[in-house]
C-alpha cells in the first residue's frame, strides 16, 4: 500500500461480500475482507462455517487522487462505499493493521482473548460503560465473551463483556 492510499470501507449488498471482494480485486483495488470461524447449531447439528467478521462490509484500499474510486459504487455486489458528505470516509489508522494481527495461519481472525490474559488475571476493560475499570478475569463465557469480576459499591459484580474489551491492567 502506498503512502497516499488508506483503507476506505464498503458496504455490500446482503450476503454479497465476497462477490462485491471478487469484483472490485478484479477491477484492481487492494481489499481486505475480514472472515472469522464460527461454531453454529441448527437442527441437532454442530457445524463450523466461516463468516465475514462484519457482515456487508470489507476494507478497500484507495488513493482519492489517483483511483478512479466513484467505480466501486457500480460494482457488482457492492451497495454504496462509505461517505461523508461527497467524500468517502477513511478507516482511522492501524485499525486494518490491528485486525490483521489477529489472524490465524489459515487468514482467520481470532476473536478470543489477547495472549497472556488467563482466568485470574488481572484486566482493565477498554471500552464501553465500564471502560478504564478494573478487575480480574473470571472464566471465558464462550468464544466472544468473558465474566470478569468488578469492585463496584464495595462489593464483587460479575459482568459479561466482549473478549476484545478485556485488556492487561
Amino acid at each position: 500500500m502506498s503512502d497516499a492510499q488508506r483503507w476506505y470501507v464498503v458496504h455490500t449488498q446482503p450476503h454479497n461480500e465476497e462477490r462485491a471482494d471478487a469484483n472490485l480485486r478484479r477491477q484492481g483495488f487492494a481489499t481486505y475482507l475480514p472472515r472469522f470461524q464460527r461454531t453454529r447449531r441448527h437442527a441437532r447439528r454442530t457445524e463450523t462455517v466461516v463468516r465475514p467478521l462484519f457482515p456487508r462490509y470489507l476494507f478497500v484500499a484507495i488513493d482519492l487522487t489517483r483511483d478512479r474510486w466513484r467505480a466501486i459504487h457500480s460494482t457488482f455486489g457492492v451497495s454504496h462505499l462509505v461517505q461523508a458528505g461527497d467524500e468517502p470516509l477513511s478507516v482511522p489508522l492501524g485499525v486494518v493493521e490491528e485486525i490483521r494481527a489477529r489472524e490465524d495461519g489459515a487468514g482467520l481472525v481470532k476473536l478470543g482473548l489477547p495472549p497472556g490474559i488467563v482466568p485470574g488475571s488481572p484486566v482493565r476493560l477498554i471500552d464501553g460503560i465500564f471502560q478504564d475499570a478494573k478487575g480480574v478475569l473470571e472464566r471465558v463465557a464462550d468464544d466472544r465473551r468473558v465474566a470478569v469480576l468488578l469492585e463496584l459499591l464495595g462489593r464483587e459484580v460479575r459482568v459479561f463483556v466482549p473478549a476484545a474489551s478485556v485488556r492487561t491492567a
